[in-house]
């Protein structure tokens, strides 16, 4: 973890961790999601709602319950923020069909938690063909679809961009991977969901109730920072910031 780094964490409410990113104050929620203060700006990576429904079409039989608990955990946060902006960064739906899959109270919770407040769904890898059939049809989404998004010095994307020579992404914040950490732990392996930033860019952990993850140490995530990064794990009441070289 370099210097800068680790100057700025600071431990919030909650067990919430502050930390700067390209200057600007991110709060890492226990939750998995990210809180940006200075824009009132509540922002969740890959929901995957209705994950379950589409195993279910497979022939594999889930509990039908991870959209209602997603939306649980998205509602218990923005009650306890008070957001005025929601960016969720995309894969929020699991397929082109999850939208209309949706059951009525969870569609319609959609609406409650949205009303008042600008609604940003940007557009992923699993749900942007969803996205823009929803566009068109009536009864649509809350708030409005976008590609990314700029929100002082940090820039919102789903997938991270790959890190250049003459250029270490300043500002990225990104979700996709699905990132989760491993540590040895009272005498056996723990892992955990995880935030992973260097202090230039941020990678979120997936919000979804049936989401899985790809250790930090895999190349598609350790490949996107130029010096080791801190990884965030999600505890259950706090978050803890690990040195890289503790991860397995």
């Amino acid at each position: 973890m370099n210097a800068a780094l680790r100057q700025s964490l600071a431990r919030k409410v909650c067990g919430s961790l502050s930390v700067l990113v390209a200057g600007e104050a991110c709060v890492l929620r226990c939750s998995g999601a990210l809180w940006l203060p200075a824009h009132g700006a509540l922002v969740a990576a890959d929901l995957h709602l209705e994950k379950g429904s589409a195993f279910a079409m497979r022939g594999q039989m889930l509990p039908p319950y991870d959209s209602r608990a997603t939306l649980d955990r998205l509602e218990a946060e923005i009650a306890a923020l008070d957001p005025a902006t929601v960016i969720l960064l995309g894969d929020s739906f699991h397929d082109t069909r999850a939208i209309p899959r949706m059951a009525a109270d969870d569609r319609a919770r959609l609406d409650r938690l949205a009303e008042g407040r600008d609604w940003l769904w940007l557009e992923g890898n699993h749900d942007r063909e969803a996205l823009a059939r929803d566009a068109d049809a009536a009864g649509r989404l809350p708030g409005r679809i976008v590609g990314d998004l700029s929100l002082g010095g940090l820039r919102l994307v789903h997938e991270p961009e790959a890190l250049s020579a003459d250029d270490d992404r300043r500002g990225e914040v990104a979700g996709h991977l699905h990132p989760c950490a491993r540590v040895a732990a009272y005498g056996r392996g723990v892992r955990r969901a995880c935030f992973v930033t260097d202090g230039s860019r941020l990678i979120l952990p997936a919000f979804g109730a049936f989401t899985g993850g790809l250790n930090v140490r895999d190349p598609a995530i350790a490949g996107l920072f130029a010096a080791p990064p801190m990884a965030a794990a999600l505890g259950r009441d706090r978050v803890h910031a690990l040195e890289w070289s503790r991860l397995n």
